[in-house]
């Protein structure tokens, strides 16, 4: 199972926001990443003051593995597959997590509806 960004932040902060039964998928899954991309993406979030967390960011590498959730890196496939996607959704971000999802044939934890407008994606949620 793959986290987006906002799946991640609510899962580490207990947040009221995650469906309980994502929560319960992420604390039971045998396997759950989050993308680099998203590492990137609260770093940027956290420079322009648009994002707090409960935490600090350089402390981030060790909940993770303390979580056993493991950091997906980019590879070139990730992105020849980023290339040929259909433009259904137009945030960089996103669309790099739905490369990494076909690429890894991984489920994505997600809110974002848009997401289901890529057939060869699961999206978990609610």
């Amino acid at each position: 199972m793959l986290l987006d960004t906002h799946a991640l932040l609510w899962f580490l902060e207990d947040s009221p926001k995650l469906p309980s039964e994502i929560k319960e998928r992420i604390e039971n899954s045998s396997q759950v990443v989050v993308s680099i991309a998203s590492i990137w993406e609260i770093a940027i979030k956290l420079s322009i003051n648009k994002l707090k967390l409960q935490f600090e960011f350089r402390e981030l590498p060790a909940i993770l593995e303390e979580l056993e959730i493991s950091i997906l890196p980019l590879s070139f496939e990730d992105t020849n597959i980023y290339l040929s996607l259909p433009l259904h959704h137009r945030d960089p971000f996103d669309r790099i997590l739905i490369a990494q999802a076909i690429n890894h044939s991984l489920s994505i934890a997600s809110a974002d509806i848009a997401f289901d407008a890529y057939a060869t994606i699961r999206r978990l949620w609610g």
